[in-house]
């Protein structure tokens, strides 16, 4: 499941696109200006942002650039809604950082393809896709954790940081790093809470003897191996 910000100032074709990403699961929120976007982005960072390029005030092409500029916003997937379809307008809108670019009209069908196949490339902690890893298989839909056939017992913060950890393998994440991506940029609290939550992490996992894919990287922060070092 996956928070994407709609930015789109036609209500009937707003209200179509949020009908449509909620049925396949997703959470919608609305902006109609690149202006209001820019301030629900403030409060909290989407997974992936719909922007219609036609907007009043800033365009959607404006709206994507602003965001590719700013280091905290700057990895955000954006797919642009559009009814220009010369290559060249396209061509202008990836060239800005847009991930992706759907034509005016589309179908529902293609709209959620578009969506899952970015969120896969970008987010994938934020699609529904189980995640398997060396016998340790994750379902976000299911919410369960096994381990060799083993049912492991995860609070919803264990889950969220396992499912981030799986889904970026081998990739070292700081404290900080692992706090916006897991807990949320807009949500403060101490670094150190991480540890208390690995340490969490790592006690279900010994169940079936995968904590030991949990590593602490010194003066880095934590990954989770592939495989288990030897």
């Amino acid at each position: 499941m996956a928070r994407i910000l709609v930015v789109e100032d036609e209500p009937a074709i707003q209200e179509l696109i949020v009908c449509n990403i909620e049925l396949a699961g997703h959470v919608a929120i609305r902006a109609e200006s690149s202006e209001q976007a820019l301030e629900l982005v403030r409060d909290s960072l989407p997974d992936l942002l719909l922007v219609d390029w036609m907007l009043p005030g800033a365009s959607g092409v404006e709206l994507a650039r602003r965001l590719r500029g700013d280091r905290r916003t700057q990895a955000i997937p954006i797919i642009l809604l559009t009814a220009r379809s010369e290559e060249r307008d396209k061509l202008a809108g990836l060239e800005i950082g847009a991930d992706d670019y759907i034509t005016k009209p589309f179908s529902p069908r293609e709209l959620n393809a578009r969506i899952k196949a970015v969120l896969r490339r970008r987010a994938p902690q934020a699609t529904d896709d189980v995640v398997e890893i060396e016998g340790l298989r994750l379902d976000p839909v299911g919410h369960r954790v096994t381990g060799d056939g083993i049912d492991l017992d995860l609070g919803p913060t264990e889950f969220r940081l396992l499912h981030f950890l799986m889904t970026h393998t081998e990739r070292v994440h700081s404290r900080t790093q692992l706090l916006d991506h897991v807990w949320g940029d807009h949500v403060f609290v101490e670094e150190r809470t991480v540890d208390v939550h690995i340490r969490r992490l790592r006690q279900a996992l010994s169940r079936s003897g995968h904590d030991r894919l949990v590593e602490t990287v010194r003066g880095s922060g934590y990954r989770l191996a592939s495989r288990p070092s030897t």
